[in-house]
C-alpha cells in the first residue's frame, strides 16, 4: 500500500510541474475533466479509509475519540468538513452503487453528501418496515447522482424521504424560519436567514417582481446586487404605503437626526446624523434622506431647555408634566377640596348660543346641555365641576377633583389666590373664566 502512495505522490508532482499558462480554453478544459473524475476518485478513496479507520478504532492509538476529532487535530480540517468526510465514509459503505460510481470518479463528494440522509437509522428503519427496496433505491441514486444536475439530486433524495412517511405530520412553518442580523461599525448590516417552501416563494415571488421591473439599458450590477436592491425598494414601497404596524407610536419610518449646520452645510460630514436605531452616518446621507421626506426643527436653548420641537399639536409630554408638579408643588387633594369649600367663588360662563340649546320642553333644568370651550371642557376634565345651580340659577362652586398626584401646597392660601388670578387673566382671552382650585400642573400646560 505504501507504494501505491509513493507512486501516487510522484504523479502529482510530474502533474503540478506541467506548465499550463500558455493554454487556451479547450487545451485548459480537456485537462480539467480528467482532474475532476481523479479528485472524485481520491475523494471516495479517502471517505473508505476514514470508514475502515473508524471500524478499527485506528483512532485510539492517538488518543483521539472519534475520527471526527483525529481529522479536525491531525489533518487539520473545520469540524464541517471532518463530519461531512465521516458521513460520506458511513454512506459508501451501505450504499454499494453509489460506492462504485464515486470510486468511477462519477460521483462527486457533495453528492455523497446529499444521499446520506438515505442511510440515517431512522430512515432504514422506516424503509425496512414498509419493504423498500433499498439495492433499487442505490442503483437509481447512483444514476441520478452521476448522470444529472446536483439540484434534481437533492429533490429526488427528499422526494424519497417524504414518501417513507407520507401521512406525518405537516411541519409548522415558523419552526423553519429564522432571521439573524449583525450590524457592523460603520452601520451596515449584515443578515443570514432560513425559511420554509412557502416562505421561501414568496419571498422570491416579491423579490423577482421588483427585480425584473427595473432593468435600465446598460446596467452593470450582478445578480446578488440586484436582489438587494430589490430588497431595499420592497422595503421603501411598505413603508411608503402606511399599512405598516404601529412603531413608536405612529406609522413606521426612518428618523434620523442631524444638527442645522450639518443639513446645510455642502461637506460630506461623516458621522454628523443618527438613525433612530443608532446608526451614525454621514451628513451627505441625511440630505439624501431629507429629500423625500419631512423635516422637524427642534431648537434646543443653552442649558439644555427644548424651545420649539415642531409639534403639530399642543400637548404636553408626561416628562414635562411631572417636572412641573414636583416645581410648583401643587395643591393637595383635600387641602385644595377643603378651602374651596371655605371660599366658594361663583363661576363665570359665556350662555351658550341659543341654536345649540337642544333642550326638550319636558326636559328638567339639571339636564340640560352645558356648551364649553375646548379650555373650559379640558379644565373641567381635571377639577371637576358642579353644575347643580343654586337658588339663584347660577352654577354652583367647582367641586373638588377626583386624583391629583401633587403634594401639599407649601404656601397656604396665598399660594391659591395667586393661581386664581392667573387662570382668570387667561380664562376670558379662550371665551370663559376659570376659577379656583385648579392644579399647578394644568396652570403650566395653559401658560405655554
Amino acid at each position: 500500500m505504501g507504494g501505491v502512495v509513493e507512486q501516487l505522490d510522484v504523479a502529482l508532482d510530474v502533474l503540478a510541474a506541467e506548465r499550463i499558462e500558455g493554454l487556451f480554453g479547450p487545451a485548459l478544459l480537456e485537462r480539467l475533466a480528467p482532474l475532476l473524475a481523479m479528485q472524485n476518485r481520491l475523494a471516495a478513496e479517502l471517505a473508505r479509509t476514514v470508514r475502515q479507520c473508524e471500524l478499527a478504532g485506528s483512532t485510539e492509538h492517538d488518543g483521539k475519540a472519534s475520527m471526527a476529532s483525529w481529522l479536525r487535530g491531525h489533518g487539520r480540517l473545520s469540524a464541517a468538513a471532518a463530519n461531512q468526510l465521516v458521513r460520506n465514509g458511513r454512506t459508501l459503505a451501505q450504499l454499494p452503487a453509489v460506492a462504485s460510481a464515486a470510486a468511477r470518479g462519477d460521483v462527486s463528494p457533495e453528492a455523497v453528501s446529499a444521499i446520506a440522509p438515505v442511510v440515517a437509522p431512522e430512515n432504514l428503519a422506516a424503509a425496512h418496515a414498509q419493504g423498500v427496496d433499498l439495492p433499487g433505491v442505490d442503483a437509481t441514486l447512483a444514476e441520478v447522482a452521476a448522470t444529472r444536475p446536483h439540484a434534481e439530486l437533492r429533490q429526488v433524495v427528499n422526494h424519497y424521504l417524504t414518501r417513507l412517511d407520507p401521512d406525518g405530520p405537516e411541519p409548522d412553518p415558523t419552526e423553519q424560519r429564522s432571521l439573524t442580523m449583525a450590524k457592523h461599525a460603520d452601520g451596515s448590516l449584515s443578515f443570514r436567514g432560513e425559511l420554509d417552501a412557502v416562505g421561501g416563494e414568496k419571498f422570491q415571488a416579491a423579490l423577482e417582481s421588483i427585480l425584473q421591473a427595473s432593468r435600465p439599458a446598460g446596467d452593470t450590477r450582478t445578480r446578488a446586487q440586484q436582489s438587494a436592491d430589490a430588497l431595499v425598494q420592497l422595503c421603501d414601497n411598505a413603508l411608503a404605503a402606511g399599512n405598516l404596524p404601529i412603531l413608536r407610536t405612529q406609522k413606521p419610518h426612518v428618523v434620523v437626526r442631524v444638527d442645522l449646520q450639518d443639513l446645510v452645510d455642502p461637506a460630506t460630514g461623516p458621522g454628523a446624523a443618527q438613525t433612530g436605531f443608532g446608526t451614525l452616518i454621514s451628513a451627505a446621507r441625511a440630505r439624501w434622506l431629507a429629500c423625500d421626506g419631512g423635516i422637524n426643527r427642534i431648537v434646543i436653548g443653552p442649558d439644555g431647555q427644548i424651545l420649539d420641537y415642531g409639534r403639530r399639536q399642543r400637548v404636553s409630554p408626561p416628562q414635562l408634566r411631572r417636572a412641573i408638579d414636583y416645581r410648583d408643588r401643587g395643591c393637595g387633594v383635600v387641602e385644595c377640596a377643603e378651602h374651596r369649600l371655605r371660599r366658594p367663588r361663583p363661576l363665570v360662563r359665556r350662555p351658550p348660543p341659543p341654536a345649540l340649546d337642544r333642550r326638550r320642553p319636558d326636559q328638567p333644568r339639571e339636564l340640560r346641555p352645558v356648551v364649553r370651550t375646548p379650555l373650559a371642557r379640558w379644565c373641567t376634565t381635571a377639577s371637576g365641576w358642579n353644575d347643580k345651580p343654586t337658588a339663584g340659577g347660577a352654577p354652583g362652586a367647582p367641586t373638588a377633583p377626583r386624583s391629583w398626584s401633587c403634594p401639599a401646597s407649601p404656601t397656604g392660601p396665598r399660594g391659591h389666590e395667586q393661581a386664581d388670578s392667573h387662570f382668570q387673566s387667561v380664562g376670558p382671552s379662550h371665551g370663559t373664566t376659570v376659577s379656583s382650585g385648579h392644579c399647578c400642573c394644568q396652570r403650566a400646560v395653559l401658560a405655554s
